[in-house]
């Protein structure tokens, strides 16, 4: 269970303790699974409890996706209970999701992933508008997560669009997220991608104490050093840096979760090499 504390104070909190911004993604994939495991739902349980052991002195937070426990098939959300049961309660967890819908389907999101299924964050998508986010919005010390700009190649086909005021839509959404963390008790943050330091740099500035969740490094090719110095706050936190394949993935043999170890370590050493740069 969740401690009784906002999402940015646990984060902050665990920041601090672990002297990271490392995000570890866990994104089971069956057939990638080293080998000790055959690939069965058990086996997806103790592969990604095993990388929460090996990688928890050194995670800020730990960020499950949503769809690759779905595609295990009806018994998905069962792992992934089991998956978030075994991350220690001081680490923040954030449920990718990237989901949202209108009225009372909405609700029906917010109260599974926030109060059945206990996450301490869910990302979301903002093209419905405040109205659709308010469910979400509304859940005092949750962590809500808004796509702003996102770390794929084709982002721009929407978030880079003018506005008649002359700046980009993800630019409209960092001040719309300002302003609903000002309003709602829930604690706003945004999604920006490591692909796109300098947009990362005009959220931060729109949005200088917010929680910015930074997919892209790793596997991605985000520029670590750029997108660090970027996306931390002026004391150096509040920027959780994500990576899941070059963690969970490290090594195909019986020694993945030595490698997975070191593999975040040596990420969150470099991270924050440039903390304070």
């Amino acid at each position: 269970m969740s401690i009784a504390t906002s999402f940015k104070d646990r984060l902050d909190a665990r920041i601090a303790s672990a002297d990271s911004l490392l995000c570890v993604g866990l994104d089971p994939v069956v057939e990638k699974l080293p080998q000790p495991f055959a690939g069965s739902l058990e086996d997806v349980v103790d592969f990604c409890t095993e990388i929460v052991a090996a990688t928890h002195d050194v995670a800020a937070a730990y960020k499950p996706n949503l769809a690759f426990f779905m595609a295990l098939g009806p018994d998905g959300l069962r792992v992934l209970e089991r998956v978030h049961d075994a991350i220690p309660d001081d680490i923040p967890v954030i449920l990718d999701g990237k989901l949202n819908d209108l009225g009372e389907t909405a609700k029906a999101y917010a109260r599974s992933v926030f109060d059945i299924m206990d996450f301490d964050a869910l990302t979301v998508a903002p093209y419905l508008g405040e109205d659709a986010l308010q469910p979400y919005l509304s859940y005092e010390g949750k962590g809500v997560i808004v796509l702003c700009k996102t770390s794929n190649p084709g982002s721009g086909d929407l978030q880079d669009l003018k506005l008649e005021s002359g700046e980009s839509l993800y630019l409209h959404v960092a001040d719309r997220c300002r302003q609903w963390n000002d309003v709602y008790p829930a604690d706003v943050g945004m999604v920006v991608g490591a692909t796109y330091p300098e947009q990362l740099a005009a959220v931060r500035e729109r949005c200088p104490d917010q929680v910015i969740l930074l997919p892209g490094l790793g596997a991605q090719g985000g520029d670590t050093a750029a997108s660090v110095r970027a996306g931390v706050t002026a004391s150096g936190g509040r920027l959780m840096c994500s990576a899941s394949r070059s963690i969970l993935y490290a090594d195909s043999s019986k020694d993945f979760a030595i490698a997975a170890a070191n593999a975040a370590r040596q990420l969150r050493d470099e991270i924050n090499a440039h903390r304070t740069a």
